[in-house]
């Protein structure tokens, strides 16, 4: 069944706009409440948020129906997604609630819900929501005697440090390191300075100035150009890029240049199968990661298991397959050992735990392989099935003959816009940019011709 509010990562869009208003926001609430009432005890939510100016009405919003729904309320302010899922488990709730938008602008934001576990709700209790969502539920609705009571916590941001910081060894240290880190002016921009700081580093912080709508503005992960200019101006060892929630990073050597997610993975993926601790003898990434990548694991005797593009995809397989260690391409590294999504900082803290063990500066230390050429080109489509067609898929094949064995080619649809997205990999530079010309040719032709 297609959704009709629930997308790859909860409910997003544009404030104030359907589906992002505040009435919807309180029918979520309510729908979910009511989802989750499992037994008699007192059932509890705790919501958390970025810094967007628009999650004040849809955090009240969510509020009244939460306590409509019967629900108590605790509010948490803003806080890291990964700091919400593990509060969810901490505070023994019975949902969470993210409102964030992850990396989009300002103008944007959206819901992410957890159940009792910390993790993301599985696509049949998001049907169950929906269903609820268009329901009339006034005769659902708890008693005036039965109603939530909302109050604000005090303490959380300690809760998280602490957390974060017993991801490492007890003696571990940052004595002697400067660390530039990029909050992205989000949901990161108290607790992640105060981490490192904690830690022994000294800390240059940018992006940690939140006004409510520049987050992701010019920063964080997603423009991570500013990181990398304070980064030399300070002659910081490492950057931290964040993004708006803090679910991702991006990593600047000392030099200024950037590590993506793929590195990050080949980092703590070689670092924890050397120490014992890779747990079913491999790494999930997505069809989107380097070809680079799966070789070099390959050359270790670890598995590189893909998955659909999507956090969520990564943490199933995970989780049915019994790994620890996952992530995309853009910085979402899951480590399964110590939460339940991913987590920007603490994956930065396991690459620093690295580099200190190597006693290697990050251009070396995080440069675990070098990437096979890789081209991304998009096709806007107007509609019906072009990968269907019979020249498409005969474009496709021939660019995979082409390619052989040293090659991958990935075409997909955009989950969130009429895209089609055709990406190509492998030695040869110009081969592969010939392959995508090719099919990306010929699906623009497909749609002139419709």
């Amino acid at each position: 069944m297609k959704k009709s509010y629930f997308g790859t990562d909860g409910i997003r869009g544009r404030a104030n706009q359907h589906p992002m208003t505040a009435e919807i926001a309180m029918k979520v609430a309510m729908a979910a409440g009511l989802a989750f009432h499992r037994g008699s005890h007192r059932h509890r939510v705790v919501i958390g948020k970025d810094t967007r100016l628009s999650g004040y009405m849809i955090e009240n919003a969510m509020v009244a129906g939460f306590t409509a729904a019967g629900v108590d309320v605790f509010l948490v302010g803003p806080m890291p997604t990964p700091a919400v899922a593990m509060l969810t488990r901490s505070l023994r709730c019975d949902i969470g609630v993210m409102i964030s938008a992850s990396h989009n602008p300002f103008e944007d934001n959206g819901i992410k819900l957890f159940g009792p576990d910390g993790y993301k709700l599985s696509d049949e209790l998001e049907a169950t929501i929906e269903s609820l969502i268009d329901e009339d539920l006034s005769r659902r609705l708890a008693g005036a005697g039965q109603l939530g009571r909302a109050k604000r916590i005090d303490g959380v941001h300690d809760r998280y440090i602490e957390f974060a910081k017993r991801t490492l060894p007890r003696d571990f240290t940052l004595d002697g390191i400067r660390v530039a880190i990029d909050c992205a002016n989000g949901a990161a921009y108290r607790v992640a300075p105060a981490v490192l700081w904690e830690l022994g580093a000294e800390v240059v912080a940018i992006g940690d100035e939140p006004n409510g709508v520049n987050i992701n503005l010019n920063c964080g992960s997603t423009n991570p150009v500013a990181l990398s200019a304070k980064v030399r101006e300070v002659r910081a060892d490492i950057g931290i890029a964040l993004d708006g929630d803090a679910d991702r990073v991006l990593i600047v050597d000392e030099n200024g240049a950037i590590v993506d997610g793929d590195q990050l993975m080949a980092v703590i993926g070689e670092a924890w199968a050397e120490e014992g601790r890779l747990a079913a003898g491999g790494v999930v990434a997505t069809i989107m990661s380097n070809l680079g990548l799966e070789r070099f694991f390959g050359d270790r005797g670890i598995e590189l298991a893909r998955t659909k593009v999507g956090d969520r995809y990564v943490v199933e397989h995970m989780r049915q397959h019994g790994y620890n260690v996952g992530g995309e391409q853009s910085g979402h590294i899951v480590l399964s050992d110590f939460g339940t999504t991913g987590d920007g900082l603490i994956s930065a803290l396991q690459l620093l735990a690295v580099v200190a063990r190597k006693g290697q500066p990050v251009s070396e230390a995080a440069r675990r392989f070098e990437p096979v050429p890789q081209v991304l080109k998009n096709v806007r489509v107007g509609g019906g099935r072009p990968l269907e067609r019979t020249d498409v898929r005969e474009a496709i094949d021939s660019g995979r003959a082409r390619l052989g064995a040293a090659g991958r080619i990935v075409i997909r649809p955009s989950g969130t816009e009429p895209l089609i997205r055709v990406m190509a990999e492998g030695d040869d530079e110009r081969l592969v940019n010939d392959v995508v010309d090719d099919i990306v040719g010929v699906l623009k032709s497909e749609q002139q011709a419709a």
